[in-house]
């Protein structure tokens, strides 16, 4: 069978990168904004009573993310296999760890999305135990996904390593993809350690939400409009 030239790898990856974006912005950057009411449980299962399709909506775009990981991996792995198997296949497999704790956390949305879809389920607990509930499984989902970002940081800051040892790939992505990394793993070891971190994650994330961002989103543009044009 012949083998995937590197451009079409680039090219798979940056679409891959993007379609993930996307539902990354919707599920997390407005949905989950919309859907949950920080401190307030009450408030929480209204709005999500009030949005269930909008509940739906973030699952699925969280399973868009998961899928669009593992091709990323895949694809990531063939293109940086050349500078060094070994530790791209390490960086592979941290990004599939990370998509499969995704995966398991999303199990939490499913729960809550299971509890306010069925009529007969709400009859048999009072309403604060109802809100108990679901958002006790909402903050199990983000723990659990913060969890398997620190290990995303880890992956990110092998990719790093990776681009800046690359002979065909420009340095500076190499860097941001490092910033990246340690912002979050910052974050997110803030998160799991910090019982108080609700009140500085607004803080904390307007500060290095772009960093952790700009990475990503700059390697995805060279790989879709420039990656393994070189050495296709």
């Amino acid at each position: 069978m012949k083998e995937l030239s590197q451009r079409t790898v680039a090219i798979t990856a940056g679409i891959a990168f993007f379609l993930m974006t996307i539902a990354a912005l919707f599920a997390y950057g407005f949905a989950l904004g919309h859907l949950i009411a920080p401190g307030d449980a009450t408030a929480t299962v209204n709005q999500i009573m009030a949005s269930p399709m909008l509940l739906r909506l973030t699952v699925c775009s969280f399973l868009i993310v998961l899928l669009c990981d593992v091709v990323v991996a895949w694809a990531l792995y063939l293109f940086l296999r050349p500078v060094n198997e070994n530790l791209a296949l390490l960086m592979a497999w941290l990004r599939l760890m990370y998509a499969a704790m995704l995966g398991i956390a999303m199990f939490n949305l499913l729960k809550v999305l299971l509890i306010v879809s069925d009529a007969d389920y709400l009859t048999l607990f009072t309403s604060k135990a109802l809100q108990a509930q679901v958002f006790l499984f909402l903050k199990a989902f983000m723990m659990e996904w913060s969890a398997g970002l620190l290990i995303f940081g880890v992956h990110l800051f092998l990719l790093g390593y990776l681009v800046l040892k690359a002979g065909y790939i420009p340095k500076i992505l190499g860097g941001l993809l490092i910033i990246g990394a340690f912002c979050y793993v910052t974050t997110n070891f803030a998160n799991l350690l910090w019982s108080d971190y609700e009140h500085y994650k607004a803080t904390l994330e307007l500060l290095l939400s772009l960093p952790m961002a700009l990475g990503e989103l700059s390697f995805a543009f060279w790989l879709l409009f420039k990656g393994g044009k070189a050495v296709a």
